[in-house]
């Protein structure tokens, strides 16, 4: 017996993640898989996606066979697809948790200007919501810890001498106190 894979239950939920500006102009775009293999390809979804949905005020759409969902703010559309049969909650839930972490990190200023100044903490925080397609994680403060560990996370050759300074001064202190520590108990 031949099992339909396609309507299997599967950890792969999330096709792609998308921003894209007031005019559709991509200003992110992460594949999770092959459905549009080429950037031509990508461009022609995103333009299609866009026309469709910029002047809607749903939250849920089906296109070209998958199910997208997206949310507007100021001059930036965000969406995150799904195939056709997907749980548009749980698709919901990546797209809000995306949202609401850039809103934390940006000081609730989501919009195309701050959002293009803070680009590393955008990569970080979808990588840290979806990784190949597998949700991860949907709670926008976990999210936001994650990305300010990582964000801390510099090279040392990459830090300045004010980091390197306090970072050396910290861990000078705890070295300190663990040796008064033990001297006091030992």
């Amino acid at each position: 017996m031949k099992v339909n894979t396609s309507t299997e239950p599967s950890l792969y939920t999330v096709k792609a993640v998308l921003i894209m500006d007031n005019d559709g102009e991509r200003l992110y775009a992460k594949y999770y898989d092959d459905t549009y293999p080429t950037v031509k390809e990508q461009k022609a979804f995103e333009k299609n996606i866009f026309n469709k949905t910029h002047r809607t005020d749903s939250e849920i759409a089906l296109l070209e066979g998958l199910t997208v969902v997206y949310k507007s703010n100021i001059d930036l559309y965000f969406y995150v697809i799904g195939s056709s049969h997907e749980n548009e909650l749980m698709l919901m839930s990546v797209l809000n948790c995306l949202f609401d972490s850039l809103s934390q990190m940006l000081r609730k200023n989501v919009e195309k200007r701050a959002l293009l100044e803070n680009m590393e903490g955008l990569f970080l925080a979808v990588d840290e919501i979806v990784d190949g397609g597998v949700i991860l994680e949907s709670d926008p403060q976990q999210v936001v810890h994650r990305v300010a560990l990582r964000g801390d996370d510099v090279p040392l050759t990459e830090q300045t001498v004010t980091q390197v300074r306090e970072y050396s001064h910290s861990s000078l202190s705890a070295v300190y106190l663990s040796i008064s520590f033990s001297l006091s108990f030992g």
